[in-house]
């Protein structure tokens, strides 16, 4: 028999693949409750102390992806704070109004309006509204890898 503890870190592990890609559902975080939940109710006995270790950096590694590589790639471009912050903003409301698209649009197009604003120039107001959306998309990505590393060690660690 299966202890009800262990199907509900692995159920966190899936949930955590899935926030991945799924906004406001932190899947990095997810992913790291499974793995310490699963260590917990194991005594603390697996994994093994380096692959915890290892396990808990790639997950740090993926909340760091989620939240700040869309400010980073936005600052990169070189998009202001209150450029980011009101992106942010716009993308999270349009993300219940239109869903996952509207994230991406809202963060883009609030990034082209208030840097146009700023500098007037349509070219580098584009540029840096490719630059926000890139690292979204990005970021994406990398938490999907790495929430996707993550369960299928965790899983190999039950299963072997």
């Amino acid at each position: 028999m299966v202890d009800p503890l262990t199907i509900v870190a692995l159920a966190l592990l899936v949930v955590g693949v899935a926030g991945s890609v799924v906004p406001l559902l932190p899947g990095a975080l997810l992913s790291l409750a499974g793995v310490l939940l699963y260590w917990w109710q194991s005594g603390y006995a697996e994994p093994g102390p380096i692959l915890l270790v290892v396990l808990v950096l790639v997950g740090l590694v993926g909340v760091i992806a989620d939240y700040f590589a869309g400010a980073v790639s936005a600052a990169a471009g070189g998009a202001s704070t209150v450029t980011t912050v009101f992106a942010a903003i716009v993308g999270i409301v349009l993300f219940f109004v239109v869903g996952p698209l509207g994230v991406i649009v809202g963060v883009m197009g609030t990034v082209f309006v208030v840097e146009f604003y700023r500098h007037q120039d349509p070219e580098q107001s584009l540029r840096t509204a490719i630059y926000a959306a890139i690292g979204m998309l990005a970021s994406t990505v990398i938490q999907a890898l790495l929430t996707v590393t993550i369960l299928v060690t965790m899983v190999l660690v039950h299963f072997l």
